[in-house]
């Protein structure tokens, strides 16, 4: 009988052993923090191409429990609606068509109760039009985007996954998303997916990690018309890139 505990309790720490980095990494990812990658230019100029942010978790299980909440102009990571940007990953014949949705990441610019009304670009909430960045940017660039759908309303049926609407409010529970990239076609966004439900919401945003330095200037391409990532022409000196990200000035906190 004791030789058979002690076979056991052998057998227990070498299960241990090889589960526990497993469980550790959990624990660190959903609990603590995670780091996700920036994909595409829809966050320029703020974010580019292959960044890394620290996602810290522990503020996303408090809103969830009713404890405080996102604040407008917060960088949010999600995952979009299940009908929206659905990748097949693996077609094969053991996998057959499996499917992800794939994080997303982008600037929260309203909250449950929000109107939220486009006009030639311009971002109104509550009536209010939003600071001009990062709108400055795209106008210095020459692309900013006034005349399309998206640019006009808050919500557009382009992709079928929502109807057209020039205002909307903002669902009790919900988060209405924007990329910062507002150029035509720039960023894949709330106004074609609608709002995001807190319960897909994996965090905030809270700080820039990687690379260390970036350059300085960005030069965007407004003809590219795909992978608009691969159309960017960086210069001026290298700087320092490590920073808190935090919300933009004017975008209304909370209120």
């Amino acid at each position: 009988m004791l030789y058979s505990k002690l076979t056991f309790a052998h057998h227990l720490r070498s299960l241990w052993r090889l589960v526990e980095p497993f469980v550790l990494a959990v624990i660190v990812t959903q609990v603590l923090g995670t780091i996700v990658g920036v994909n595409g230019a829809s966050m320029m100029p703020n974010l580019r191409h292959h960044e890394r942010l620290l996602v810290p978790k522990y503020d996303t299980w408090l809103h969830k429990v009713g404890v405080g909440q996102f604040v407008r102009g917060d960088i949010l990571v999600f995952k979009p609606p299940t009908d929206a940007l659905n990748r097949p990953v693996l077609n094969g014949p053991l996998l057959g068509n499996w499917r992800y949705r794939p994080f997303l990441v982008k600037r929260l610019i309203g909250l449950p109760g929000d109107r939220i009304r486009i006009q030639k670009g311009v971002v109104f909430v509550n009536g209010k039009a939003l600071p001009d960045n990062p709108a400055a940017y795209w106008r210095a660039q020459g692309c900013w985007d006034t005349a399309s759908p998206l640019a006009n309303q808050a919500q557009s049926a382009r992709d079928g996954l929502v109807a057209d609407e020039q205002e909307i409010t903002v669902p009790e529970g919900e988060y209405f998303v924007m990329g910062d990239n507002r150029t035509v076609g720039g960023s894949e966004d709330s106004r074609l997916f609608g709002p995001v439900p807190l319960q897909d919401i994996a965090g905030r945003a809270a700080a820039v990690i990687w690379p260390v330095l970036r350059r300085e200037t960005a030069t965007y391409d407004c003809r590219a018309n795909s992978r608009p990532q691969d159309h960017v022409t960086f210069g001026g000196k290298s700087v320092l890139n490590l920073r808190w990200l935090r919300p933009l000035a004017g975008f209304g906190g909370q209120h």
